[in-house]
């Protein structure tokens, strides 16, 4: 994803939060970001193994989460 296709996918976070997060999740090996030497600049992002790793124990908790809010 894009850095504007992230940004429409979590509504409630500002530019400067989003790019500290991505910069936070790099460092952690979660993800990649592969910049295109281009005018305006664009990078694409793609989770890591490690990242794609934590999927299913982020969708067990979204999944509780979500039981815990219709209680």
């Amino acid at each position: 994803m894009r850095f504007s296709d992230l940004e429409r996918a979590i509504p409630a976070i500002t530019q400067k939060m989003l790019g500290q997060q991505l910069k936070a999740r790099r460092l952690m090996a979660l993800f990649y970001g592969l910049p295109y030497a281009q005018v305006p600049p664009k990078v694409e992002y793609s989770l890591t193994s490690w990242g794609q790793s934590l999927c299913p124990a982020l969708d067990a908790i979204l999944k509780w989460a979500d039981r815990r809010q219709r209680m």
